[in-house]
């Protein structure tokens, strides 16, 4: 039997004390003020029904009186003795330290190749789409082969290895068990009955516990409840999925309020992942960013990690050491749309296995001779880096090199700074595809121009290529959209300094102008 509650509530005192509410609702306030309160009405009550006499109501009331008094006495001289946060399921982990960021995260190549094959094998009474076993049945060949690991495959086996070494994974978001982008199947359907399989959940019998959900459109109240998991339980990798990186726009009060200020309000630590597809594809301003400029305006104090992968290696560490690390961190990852299937957005098997690691910044391995020849630094992140690379390569381009910033925060300067001292002669320009008011750019400038004032590099001023500030963070017109990019590449890797400079305010095929500037 349902059974509903309609309860009228009133405030008796006002916001706070400083708060006089009569001086708006003088009326409402007079009548709440002669109403009596639910301590006297209660008392009345029990004591109509002889539970309790009148001696012994005035006792329990001065009693509990005399216990605020106490502790509020107490309070004064009050210090903690221990760190209590750091007990029961966290025990045996500890705050932060700089030494133990990358955490050992690579695996065994045999257990590598057990794991991945038995995480792609279809029970034979098991009538899986055609489509699915073809897809499987690729990954599987380019696990066994060792070469061409894609960003699907990496997730699949970061999680396989995790649940193999007895940790927990949680996936939750919108149409998580297939992927918005049809790329992840980790929830299989029978085509005749439509059963579920789930392979994460029996590859193995000592594994720890695989939980995938589709969950409902309300960011807001997921990640909630997410946070507080990860809370809960620190051996369980928490995850959730955006369906579109501005999915988290829904849910920025738990953002701003919990994710990236709870270890320094309350001291709690969060392993939470957050997932947030991004990516300028020319599809309009909806879905297209994931607001990273928020999340690093946010960054401070160690207090979260953000990154944005253009290896499925370096996202495979990336989501292994969230629990290989001797503390916990919400961790902010910038994930693929289009490039999620990119010819050069994959991985070989050594990369996986013998010691590996994840790395703040990755870039191409060149020879001393092609680096003499380098007179260019494009630093960039996340899916800008294969079309500039695709454009270097088409145009045969030797004085160009690429860094690609993996880990925007925390910054990796030791990285920088050890990779610039090779370069001390060269041109050093930041490259995006979002405007200049948002994504990396305001955050990355004053930090790599520190560094290439360290490394005593002849340039000072970090150059910028990438489109004009804007008001939405994309143009609803593909051609536009396409010119745009297109004006990106040429500019950051063919045009002279003296055009950038002269376009510092980013590209546009129409600047816009207040009639007041």
């Amino acid at each position: 039997m349902d059974v509903v509650v309609d309860m009228f509530c009133y405030r008796r005192s006002g916001h706070n004390e400083a708060d006089e509410p009569s001086f708006t609702q003088p009326l409402m306030y007079q009548a709440i003020k002669d109403h009596p309160t639910t301590t006297t009405i209660y008392e009345k009550k029990i004591i109509k029904e002889n539970l309790i006499n009148s001696d012994q109501a005035q006792k329990i009331k001065k009693d509990f009186k005399n216990f605020l008094d106490a502790e509020l006495e107490g309070a004064k001289s009050y210090k903690p003795n221990k760190a209590d946060w750091l007990e029961g399921d966290w025990a045996g982990l500890s705050t932060a330290s700089f030494d133990e960021r990358r955490g050992a995260t690579s695996v065994k190549e045999n257990d590598l190749l057990k794991i991945g094959k038995a995480i792609h094998e279809i029970p034979k009474d098991f009538n899986a789409h055609k489509r699915i076993i073809k897809i499987y049945g690729d990954r599987l060949t380019s696990i066994q082969e060792g070469r061409n690991i894609d960003w699907a495959t990496a997730e699949a086996l970061a999680f396989a290895t995790l649940l193999n070494e007895g940790y927990g994974v949680r996936l939750s978001g919108q149409d998580t068990g297939r992927g918005t982008f049809s790329q992840r199947h980790a929830v299989l359907y029978d085509q005749i009955n439509e059963k579920r399989f789930v392979p994460l959940r029996h590859f193995t019998k000592q594994q720890g516990y695989f939980e995938i959900i589709d969950s409902f459109l309300s960011e807001y109240g997921v990640l909630g409840f997410e946070y507080g998991y990860s809370q809960a339980d620190p051996q369980t990798l928490v995850v959730w999925e955006a369906q579109f990186g501005d999915f988290a726009n829904g849910a920025q009060t738990i953002i701003d309020q919990f994710i990236t200020t709870g270890e320094r309000k309350w001291l709690r630590m969060s392993g939470l992942t957050l997932l947030l597809p991004h990516g300028h594809e020319g599809q309009g301003p909806e879905h297209t960013s994931s607001r990273l400029e928020r999340f690093l305006q946010m960054c401070a104090e160690d207090n979260i990690q953000v990154a944005n992968c253009t290896s499925p290696a370096n996202y495979f560490h990336l989501l292994r050491r969230q629990l290989l690390r001797n503390f916990r961190k919400p961790l902010i990852v910038l994930t693929p749309k289009s490039t999620l299937r990119h010819k050069k957005n994959v991985s070989s098997k050594d990369y996986f296995i013998n010691g590996s690691t994840f790395h703040r910044v990755l870039r191409n391995e060149i020879t001393k001779e092609e680096e003499k020849k380098i007179n260019r630094i494009i630093i960039c992140s996340g899916k800008l880096y294969f079309e500039l690379q695709d454009h270097i390569e088409q145009l045969q381009k030797q004085n160009v090199f690429i860094l690609r910033l993996e880990q925007i925060y925390p910054f990796p300067y030791d990285v920088f700074s050890k990779e610039l001292k090779r370069f001390t002669d060269c041109e050093v320009l930041w490259c995006q595809e979002e405007p200049k008011n948002m994504g990396a750019y305001g955050f990355v400038k004053r930090r790599i121009e520190s560094v290439m004032k360290k490394t005593n590099m002849q340039q000072e001023k970090l150059l910028y290529v990438g489109r004009r500030a804007a008001a939405s963070p994309a143009t609803g017109v593909l051609d536009r959209h396409l010119a745009n990019q297109k004006n990106i590449l040429r500019l950051a890797v063919e045009a002279d300094k003296k055009e950038i400079l002269e376009m510092w305010s980013g590209v546009s095929l129409v600047k816009y102008q207040l009639p007041i500037e």
